[in-house]
């Protein structure tokens, strides 16, 4: 399956394992919660999921790279206890807690939450002297005579032999104790992914249109050779860097990243023409409608790979258009549930106290999700922005002096109202943008395939739909109407086909 699958899967799995009977019991005793084994290839994505699984289920996340570990670390050190045994006393050999169950504890500890998952990766790359101590984990979920916490999920991810050549292989009792899930990369499903993650233009384009180079290993006479998901998803974060800061990755770089030469040097090419064709077609002039027509003459005389490389460049410049107007959105709507809440409390408390109380909650909260390894790069900017903001309305406060109820929230009032319009400017700066883009593209390449592809990225773009649905797009409604009524056309067209066909052999039966 693929790793949007295996997320599901393993979504479901956990839900399964902490739902309880009506007494309070698992449902599932612990002795038949089975650890799930994630087997596949490296770099597509089996680190990430679990983070994800955590965020959105809000269970804590512990993990562990096994290959760092010890027999000691992971089983803990041997200590003489004295016991009595039918009235004599006796030494008897003891173990400290594991460093891996002690961090579980902890973040028990920490965030009061009691259940969760336990990653461990690279879980057939054990040492020998560990080896018999990881089986017996996954068989028993104790590492000497200490046990994982009930309502603990442990989650086990390795790499097939042919990716590793230290891999030791799993017998059948073990393999008969665990929930086996095989992944595959799968282009598809880490597009959709890259879309939400916001990944850089250029690589999303580029394997747009060469998909044969997502995910690659070859070996050579040099060793492994190799071009991954995460090797792509690193660049991506490392090319938004560079232009910050005025720099430009060329192949060597490029290289740093995705170690199969001839991939590399290919993306490198193109990056270069990436580069050209943001000078050449002048996507901010396209976008603010100031782009002279003999560039949408050049466009539409392009080659078919250009013109989806122009595609990608306008589509990645809108994704982050349509995404900072929907974080503003988010941030609108945070601050309102607090102002309310600041507005309901008035009554009862001063302001400042308020505020203090609201602000404690939230960087708890912050704090709780970040320790439990729940807390995703946006959801964190969110959060930090959001208490910064409540800070500032607290310090303005002060300076003002302002302490009556309604002067309180006539102050407050006006300084969230500066927020809302702010999401009102992105929102119109947005659609004008949109609306620029069709008309751009209609008069480049008519109704054309491009044209198609330009509409279908917008539909399963995740801030571009988003966009799309809360503030609208005459244009896109237009052609994308257009495109369901082609759609339906064609399978009409079909199914006439099939049963002229089906009855062409019914006659020839008779006959």
């Amino acid at each position: 399956m693929n790793i949007k699958q295996a997320k599901q899967e393993i979504t479901n799995t956990l839900r399964a394992y902490l739902t309880k009977d009506e007494l309070g019991n698992y449902l599932i005793p612990s002795v038949r919660q089975r650890p799930v084994l994630l087997m596949g290839p490296p770099g597509v994505g089996k680190t990430q999921i679990m983070e994800q699984i955590a965020a959105e289920t809000g269970v804590g996340l512990v993990s562990y790279t096994i290959t760092h570990h010890t027999r000691q670390s992971a089983v803990g050190l041997p200590f003489i206890e004295k016991r009595t045994y039918g009235g004599r006393e006796y030494s008897v050999t003891e173990y400290t807690m594991s460093e891996i169950l002690s961090s579980v504890y902890q973040l028990m500890e920490r965030t009061g939450l009691r259940e969760g998952i336990l990653f461990l990766d690279e879980i057939n790359c054990v040492s020998e002297t560990l080896a018999p101590m990881m089986l017996q984990f996954l068989q028993c979920k104790t590492f000497g005579n200490q046990k994982l916490p009930e309502g603990w999920l442990i989650v086990a991810a390795g790499n097939p032999p042919e990716y590793n050549k230290s891999v030791r292989d799993f017998d059948v009792v073990t393999l008969d104790r665990v929930k086996r899930i095989d992944v595959e990369a799968d282009f598809g499903v880490w597009k959709e992914y890259a879309r939400r993650r916001g990944l850089h233009g250029a690589v999303v384009s580029y394997l747009d249109i060469k998909k044969e180079n997502f995910y690659r290993l070859e070996n050579s006479v040099d060793g492994m050779r190799f071009a991954t998901a995460r090797g792509w998803e690193d660049l991506s974060e490392l090319l938004y860097a560079y232009e910050k800061l005025g720099l430009a990755a060329d192949r060597d770089v490029v290289g740093q990243y995705i170690q199969l030469p001839q991939v590399a040097r290919d993306f490198a090419g193109y990056l270069e023409l990436y580069r050209k064709y943001q000078k050449t077609y002048q996507v901010e002039a396209i976008l603010s409608g100031t782009a002279p027509s003999v560039t949408a003459l050049e466009l539409g005389a392009a080659p078919f790979d250009e013109k989806l490389s122009v595609l990608g460049l306008m589509l990645s410049r809108l994704s982050e258009a349509a995404g900072n107007t929907r974080r503003q959105d988010a941030l609108t709507e945070r601050l309102h549930a607090a102002l309310t809440e600041l507005r309901d409390k008035l009554p009862q408390a001063d302001a400042q106290t308020i505020l203090g109380q609201l602000l404690w909650k939230r960087r708890e909260k912050l704090r709780v999700a970040g320790e439990a390894g729940q807390l995703q790069k946006e959801e964190r900017d969110l959060a930090q922005r959001e208490i910064q903001i409540l800070e500032t309305y607290q310090t303005q406060l002060v300076s003002r002096d302002a302490k009556e109820a309604d002067a309180v929230m006539e102050l407050v009032r006006g300084w969230f109202s500066e927020e809302v319009d702010r999401r009102e400017q992105l929102g119109t700066q947005c659609g004008e943008y949109f609306d620029n883009a069709f008309h751009f593209l209609e008069q480049a390449l008519g109704q054309s395939q491009e044209l198609v592809i330009f509409v279908t990225e917008i539909t399963a773009g995740y801030d571009t739909s988003w966009f799309v649905e809360n503030f609208g797009c005459d244009a896109y409604f237009r052609h994308n109407k257009e495109l369901l009524f082609d759609d339906r056309r064609r399978q009409i067209r079909a199914d006439i086909a099939a049963a002229k066909a089906a009855q062409q052999q019914e006659e020839q039966h008779h006959a």
